[in-house]
């Protein structure tokens, strides 16, 4: 296993310990982003036949199995920088290599690649730094196709912990707009921009929670709150969660971004 990761700031730390710890039970919980994901590679159309391929943030690799089963002659470089998350990803086998890098740091030279691909894994690092790094290695007229969460996602758990306490409950995500504004700043085309909010339902708090543990999505930053609530809290917040029940049970809903661009 190659690597490439950059010194850790103290944010890096805390996300890669988190998806080291989600690896063995990512994949039962998946289910949002096993569906992102199938959207994000059927929105590629029929009339690309790239060599390269970078699934950047691969996780568990469902993104590269999925690439591989698209594009069957393709080398596809699958990168994560959770060690335990790339050794799952490495386990299924259907990427080319796998190597440990953070996607704002990338180990591959200038122009070596056809597609750029990351489903799920902008929200979590700058997207500035992830999009020069893609614009870097892609090859004139090499596509990206990346698949984030904007404002909105977690709006129901945001609502239920609002005024709770000073603290994070939900990650800060970037706007569609910001995300297209990063492309085209280093010479990427946008193709295509959507949001698709996409809502799910669970049984009870406990359930949702649980799920955003199992997949290392439960890191709200550095205003993360840090110690359990206390009983008479958390009874509060389950009342106000529970106002939003519908018959399918707790809504969670996550505001899907998609966009895809050439490389000029």
């Amino acid at each position: 296993m190659k690597s490439s990761l950059p010194p850790d700031t103290p944010g890096n730390a805390r996300v890669r310990a988190a998806f080291d710890r989600a690896a063995p039970s990512y994949d039962a919980a998946a289910e949002f982003q096993r569906l992102i994901c199938d959207r994000l590679i059927e929105m590629l159309g029929n009339n690309l036949a790239p060599r390269d391929i970078a699934d950047l943030g691969c996780g568990t690799g469902y993104t590269s199995e999925r690439l591989a089963l698209r594009f069957p002659t393709a080398h596809i470089a699958a990168v994560d920088f959770a060690p335990a998350m790339l050794n799952v990803a490495r386990s299924r086998g259907r990427a080319s290599s796998w190597i440990a890098a953070d996607v704002q740091r990338l180990p591959f030279a200038p122009g070596t690649m056809d597609l750029v691909c990351s489903s799920l894994a902008l929200q979590w690092c700058d997207p500035a730094a992830a999009f020069a790094e893609a614009a870097r290695v892609l090859r004139p007229g090499g596509r990206v196709a990346l698949a984030s969460v904007g404002p909105g996602t977690l709006s129901e758990l945001e609502t239920a912990f609002a005024g709770i306490d000073s603290h994070d409950h939900v990650l800060k995500f970037h706007p569609l707009d910001e995300l297209k504004n990063h492309l085209e700043a280093h010479g990427l085309r946008v193709e295509h921009a959507s949001v698709r909010p996409l809502t799910l339902h669970r049984p009870d708090l406990s359930a949702i929670l649980r799920e955003l543990k199992a997949i290392g999505a439960n890191n709200a930053g550095p205003r993360r709150r840090r110690g359990i609530l206390g009983r008479a809290t958390w009874r509060q917040v389950e009342q106000r969660y529970e106002r939003l029940r519908r018959p399918e049970g707790l809504p969670v809903t996550y505001c899907a971004l998609y966009l895809l661009a050439v490389r000029l």
